[in-house]
C-alpha cells in the first residue's frame, strides 16, 4: 500500500516578527553559530575545512566541527516539527525494536535519542567520520565504517535509519545502499529516510525573484550533477526504495521554514533553529562543490566565501517568508510468503501475456 501525505499547507506569517522590539528580533535569532570544540580528529583539510578520508574518494560535506554543529540544529529542526508526536524520531510502526541502525550518524544525536527512547534495543551509528561525543547510552555503538563495502554486523535490523544524505552517493551507490539495507533487515523490518532541498521556495512572493538566494539550489543541484551526485535525493528516494523491494510505501513531505517568520508557534521555533541550521551549514554545503564544479568554470575559496555572505545576509531579512521542503520515507521489508505470493502474480500475468499474444 502507498501512502502519500503531505504537510505542505502555506504557513501563516506572524507580523509582529518585523517589531524591532519584537521577541524574535534581530537578537535572539541572527546571532552567529560558533564552533563547538576544538579539532580533535585528523581528517584532510582542503579550503580550512575538514573532509573524511576513509574512503579513497572525495566526500562533499566536511567532517568538522561546524558541520557538526549544523547536524544538530537540522535533528532539532525535524524534531520540533514532529513534535505533536508520541515518537517525533521517526515514523516507522517499530514497537519492540532490537536492533537498529543509523547510517550516516554524523554526530550521533539521532541515535543517541533513539538509544535513550528504546533502552532494549543496540543502536548502532556509522559515518566515515567519528563523532566527537564524550558520551553515550551503554545500548548505543558509534562506529567508523563506510557502509558501501561489504557489511559485517550479525544481527539483521529491525529498523535502519538514514538522514541528510544528498549527494553522499552516485545512483548506483544509492541502488547499493538500498540492497544493503533490504538484505540486511529482518523479514518485517523498516528502512526510513529523512532529506532536505536546498531549494529556497517561497509561497507569498516576498522574495523577489531576483533576489541571490534563488541562485542557491540551482547551483547546488548543478554542481551536484556535474559531480555525478545528484543532489535530487529527495525526489528520488521514494521511487529508489520501492525498486530495492520495499513494501507498504509512505511518504511525508513538510515546509521548513527559515526564519521565524511564521505565526504558528511550531513553526516559529523550527524556523528560528533552521536558520542557525543553514547559517552554520552553507559554507559546508557549497565550498567543495563549487571549487570543483562550480560555474562557468571552478570558484575560488574567496568566491564561494563572498557568495556565502552574501546569502546569510539576505537570510537576516524578517520580511522573506522562506522556506526549504523536506520529506520523509519509510517502508517495510516484506515477508518470505509475500515475496512468494508477489512472485507468482508476476508469473501468472507473464504467462497470461504470453498467451494473449500467441493469439494474435
Amino acid at each position: 500500500m502507498e501512502d502519500r501525505r503531505s504537510a505542505m499547507e502555506q504557513i501563516a506569517v506572524d507580523p509582529d516578527v518585523y517589531s524591532a522590539d519584537g521577541p524574535y528580533y534581530p537578537d535572539d535569532w541572527q546571532s552567529e553559530t560558533t564552533s563547538i570544540g576544538s579539532s580533535i580528529y585528523r581528517g584532510l583539510m582542503e579550503n580550512g575545512r575538514r573532509y573524511q578520508n576513509l574512503r579513497h574518494q572525495d566526500y562533499l560535506i566536511p567532517s568538522d566541527d561546524q558541520m557538526f554543529e549544523s547536524y544538530e540544529a537540522g535533528h532539532l529542526v525535524a524534531l520540533v516539527l514532529d513534535s505533536d508526536r508520541e515518537n517525533p524520531l521517526f515514523r516507522a510502526p517499530v514497537r519492540d525494536a532490537r536492533q537498529i541502525l543509523d547510517i550516516g550518524t554524523g554526530k550521533g544525536i539521532w541515535a543517541i535519542d533513539v538509544a535513550d527512547m528504546f533502552p532494549n534495543a543496540t543502536v548502532r551509528g556509522v559515518d566515515l567520520f567519528p563523532p566527537p561525543v564524550s558520551w553515550m547510552p551503554p545500548n548505543c555503538v558509534l562506529e567508523v565504517d563506510d557502509i558501501l563495502q561489504e557489511w559485517t554486523w550479525r544481527e539483521p535490523f529491525d529498523l535502519i535509519h538514514m538522514r541528510i544524505m544528498i549527494g553522499s552517493f552516485d545512483p548506483a551507490e544509492w541502488d547499493r545502499v538500498y540492497k544493503q539495507c533490504y538484505d540486511n533487515l529482518q523479514p518485517g523490518g523498516w528502512i526510513e529516510q529523512l532529506e532536505a532541498s536546498p531549494r529556497v521556495e517561497c509561497d507569498d512572493g516576498s522574495l523577489p525573484e531576483d533576489n541571490i538566494l534563488h541562485t542557491w539550489g540551482p547551483n547546488i543541484f548543478a554542481c551536484g550533477e556535474a559531480a555525478g551526485r545528484e543532489c535530487d535525493t529527495l525526489d528520488t528516494m521514494h521511487e529508489a526504495i520501492q525498486k530495492a523491494g520495499f513494501v507498504d510505501i509512505q511518504d511525508i513531505t513538510y515546509k521548513w521554514p527559515i526564519g521565524p517568520w511564521a505565526r504558528d508557534k511550531r513553526f516559529k521555533e523550527a524556523g528560528t533553529v533552521n536558520f542557525h541550521h543553514w547559517m552554520s551549514g552553507m559554507e559546508g554545503w557549497c565550498m567543495w562543490l563549487l571549487t570543483k564544479f562550480g560555474s562557468p568554470e571552478p570558484w575560488t575559496k574567496d568566491e564561494v566565501l563572498v557568495y556565502v555572505a552574501k546569502l546569510r545576509k539576505e537570510l537576516k531579512n524578517p520580511r522573506f517568508h522562506i522556506y526549504q521542503r523536506a520529506r520523509r520515507v519509510w517502508a517495510r521489508k516484506p515477508f518470505p510468503d509475500e515475496v512468494e505470493r508477489s512472485a507468482k502474480t508476476q508469473e501468472g500475468s507473464a504467462g497470461k501475456s504470453d498467451i494473449s499474444g500467441g493469439k494474435h
